[in-house]
């Protein structure tokens, strides 16, 4: 029988695959066909609109807006505010993905001016990224964290969901997810996410798609952290011998075949510190 948290991640999967809705991207230019596919495959409905001129109309129309910063110019922050602050207007969920923060000064300080003119719904980063963007200086190098270790990664991530006054998401080896009061743990996945350029950003939007049909963020980015693993781990168990290109493609396949008894066998779900939902690997 089904618990009664699987279920209520699956109603929403179920939701998302039903509904289909929109999400607008703004997104760096490496990763914007991986993104539009991977929202296709979950059930989603992927826009990438980028003009100062059309950004506003795009976005009050959207279910969710994701703002990713991976290849940034001034021009583009300036529609992504455009686009966020229409989005608020509207009470459209907004996402960030501060790809890259404290890799230059730049990036840190264009993902804090989002931060001060857009209301932001969640932010999803890696450790390094996070910790920039509340002062705690960590190394970064290009867009990829220097340090992969999990232990902290709670205490960090509650701190900045404080601090931000948003939802927090940061991923890892655990993916931690928290509003600054609870704080849950997410296990599964696999490590070959880490050698597909776009995943990360990817999630993001796919954790856009879950808080356009979800308004408790905490439960809509718990799922959609626990499908996202489940598709990684079921590609990897058929591309173990392959390799990262065949792990892309059945990737995209799993995502496509997600479904309501997915994460049983995949996934762990925790409270902080203790464990409150099965399925573990």
């Amino acid at each position: 029988m089904m618990s009664t948290w699987e279920k209520s991640y699956s109603d929403l999967l179920t939701k998302v695959q039903n509904s289909k809705p929109l999400v607008h991207n703004i997104t760096n230019v490496v990763v914007t066909n991986f993104t539009a596919n991977g929202l296709y495959a979950l059930g989603a409905s992927p826009v990438m609109a980028y003009a100062p001129e059309e950004v506003a109309d795009m976005a009050k129309i959207a279910g969710a807006v994701v703002l990713n910063i991976g290849t940034l110019n001034r021009e583009l922050v300036d529609a992504m505010i455009i686009a966020g602050q229409s989005a608020n207007a509207h009470g459209v969920p907004v996402l960030l993905d501060p790809v890259g923060a404290g890799a230059t000064s730049f990036r840190t300080e264009s993902a804090l001016r989002i931060l001060s003119k857009v209301k932001i719904s969640l932010v999803r980063g890696n450790a390094a990224e996070v910790a920039n963007l509340v002062g705690e200086a960590r190394e970064i190098k290009g867009v990829d964290a220097g340090d992969s270790a999990d232990s902290g990664h709670v205490d960090l991530a509650i701190r900045a969901a404080r601090a931000l006054n948003t939802m927090v998401v940061i991923t890892g080896k655990e993916d931690v997810i928290t509003d600054g009061a609870e704080a849950r743990m997410i296990s599964g996945g696999d490590a070959l996410l880490t050698k597909v350029t776009g995943a990360g950003c990817l999630l993001t939007s796919v954790l856009g798609a879950f808080a356009a049909v979800e308004p408790n963020l905490l439960l809509a980015g718990t799922a959609g952290l626990a499908f996202y693993s489940a598709a990684a781990s079921r590609a990897a168990a058929r591309t173990a011998e392959l390799g990262p290109g065949s792990f892309q493609i059945a990737f995209l396949d799993e995502l496509a075949k997600l479904h309501t008894g997915s994460l049983e066998g995949h996934v762990t779900i925790r409270e902080a510190g203790t464990t409150t939902a099965g399925g573990a690997r």
